[in-house]
């Protein structure tokens, strides 16, 4: 079982919701954490609500500039949480160009900026911890899902890719794929959400990950079966289920 205690994470997207539910857990199990978020007044606040030691980096994922500066500014960290992301439900009828965009830059490219500012350092060591938040969203396309479901997807198929090259490295990857959680992203949405979670229920399942061998994990189980089963179904059947509202 993976020991956090006196380990140096890095948690990008912390300030509330999902990221700052784990930095508590993760807090309180001993780990010395660093937070990210655009907003410092929030980010300020979760450093100040953790039990151990805590200091905040507020990074905005979308500057490819900030963050390779944040990289260099950490150094040499044991592991790494992408967290970040932001969200519209939006159909392919009503694209709206500058939220579709800032999905993808965010949710995936962000991802990726963030997992190259400390990738390089952690294979020069030989040693790291890479976790990646996908979403249920991101095993096939869904109804009013254009930018988040994509962006998901790809953080998915990153996240794949480096375990693929990382394996025997020294350096874990692990990939998180959680369904509906309470937050002020789900809260946009005016349709019924299943097995919807706190975000310490969600934190509690992804740090579950965290602390095994794993590669990934998708929950609430149940709810995942749907999502995971559908991969099977012939795009004749899974349009179907999932037609357009």
């Amino acid at each position: 079982m993976r020991e956090f205690r006196g380990k140096r994470y890095w948690l990008v997207g912390a300030s509330d919701g999902l990221g700052l539910a784990l930095a508590q857990q993760l807090s309180a199990l001993g780990a010395e954490l660093i937070l990210s978020a655009r907003s410092p007044e929030p980010l300020a606040r979760a450093v100040a609500s953790l039990p151990g030691p805590a200091r905040a980096l507020p990074l905005d994922v979308a500057d490819s500039a900030a963050v390779t500066a944040a990289g260099h500014e950490l150094g040499d960290i044991d592991g790494v949480v992408f967290l970040a992301g932001v969200y519209w439900p939006t159909k392919a009828q009503a694209w709206d160009v500058e939220k579709v965009t800032a999905m993808c830059d965010v949710n995936f490219t962000g991802c990726a900026r963030v997992v190259g500012a400390v990738l390089p350092g952690m294979v020069a060591r030989g040693s790291g911890h890479v976790v990646i938040t996908g979403s249920l969203a991101g095993f096939r396309g869904l109804p009013g899902a254009i930018g988040y479901g994509a962006s998901k997807a790809g953080c998915m198929a990153l996240a794949e890719s480096l375990y693929a090259d990382l394996r025997g490295s020294g350096i874990d990857v692990q990939l998180a794929n959680p369904g509906f959680i309470r937050t002020r992203l789900t809260d946009k949405n005016d349709f019924p959400m299943p097995f919807l979670m706190t975000p310490e229920e969600a934190a509690a399942h992804m740090l579950r990950l965290m602390r095994t061998n794993r590669f990934k994990s998708s929950f609430p189980t149940v709810f995942s079966w749907l999502f995971r089963g559908a991969q099977l179904l012939p795009d004749w059947a899974y349009y179907r289920i999932f037609a357009p509202k």
